[in-house]
This record gives structure tokens, sequence and C-alpha cells, in this order.
């Protein structure tokens, strides 16, 4: 068990603003959280659909995946063919817990990468997300980044929970 706090008590990032510290501490929270629960199953528990929810492997990829969507968002730019079609087969049977986890920290990695070339006054710029444009800001598109990857953090965690009961005494 780690006796680290979590990263928004480690005093990391201070020079970036707090809206952006506060994205960057919630992947890197989420990055330790995978990497603690769901790390350890293999590749059949990884792609286990106990009572038919979706799987850990599905979460691990939608996470990245959609961080990466919303980020173009942010950016001000729609997304592109090879986006689209990874979004129909993030739920797709077979992952490996390598190929997984290898996405997964490639795609946190990008994430913050992007997040951080971001500056204060520019958050509150308009953007359109999706097709029909829908409508909010720089902002609201990083903070959703936030609580979009911790809800799917939690919920990957309780099914590794689930399909490996064991781990709970961790």
């Amino acid at each position: 068990m780690s006796t680290q706090p979590e990263p928004w008590l480690r005093g990391t990032h201070s020079e970036i603003p707090a809206v952006l510290r506060a994205v960057v501490h919630a992947l890197e929270l989420s990055r330790e959280d995978i990497e603690k629960w769901c790390a350890p199953p293999s590749d059949e528990a990884l792609n286990a659909r106990p009572a038919g929810i979706a799987p850990v492997a599905f979460h691990l990829r939608h996470i990245v995946r959609s961080l990466d969507r919303l980020l173009t968002y942010a950016e001000g730019e729609q997304l592109n063919p090879s986006q689209l079609a990874a979004l129909k087969t993030e739920l797709d049977p077979g992952a490996t817990h390598d190929e997984l986890f290898a996405e997964f920290h490639a795609g946190i990695d990008n994430a913050i990468r992007r997040i951080l070339s971001y500056s204060g006054p520019g958050l509150e710029q308009s953007r359109g997300v999706g097709r029909k444009a829908l409508p909010t800001t720089v902002g609201g598109l990083l903070v959703h980044c936030a609580d979009h990857t911790q809800r799917h953090t939690g919920q990957a965690v309780t099914t590794a929970k689930i399909i490996k009961p064991d781990s709970v005494a961790r």
C-alpha cells in the first residue's frame, strides 16, 4: 500500500494554474488507481463481463480514447476518421494486458502533455462538441476530462474487484 498522499496533496505542478493542476492530478490518480487495482488480472479477467457489465479492458480504452477526443475538441478541432474508428472498438473482446496498459499509459502521458499546453486566459474560449457542436468552453472540456476519467476509473476498479475478489485485501 502506498504511503504517499493522493497526487493533489503532494505539492506537485505548483507552477501551473489551479484548474489545469487539478485535471493533471485527476489523471495521475487514475493512473495510480488503475495500476494498483487493475494491473494484476489476466487477459481473460480484463475482458470478463460479470453480470454483463463492461469489462476492465473497455474502461481502460475508453478513458484514454475519450481523453484524446475531448482534448481534440478543446483544441478547436473535429474528430478524425482514426478517432471515430477507435471509438467503435472500445468494447472489442480479446485485449491483452500488455497492449491495454501500453495504450493506457501512453494515452495518459499524451493527455497530460496536451493539458499542460493550455494557459489560464484561454480556458474561457468557446468550443463545440460533436457533430451538433454542443456549446462548452476549453475549461469545461478540461474539467470534464478529469471527472469522466475518474468515473471510468471507479468503474474499472469496481469491476476488477468483482473479477478478482482477493484483490480487495491488498
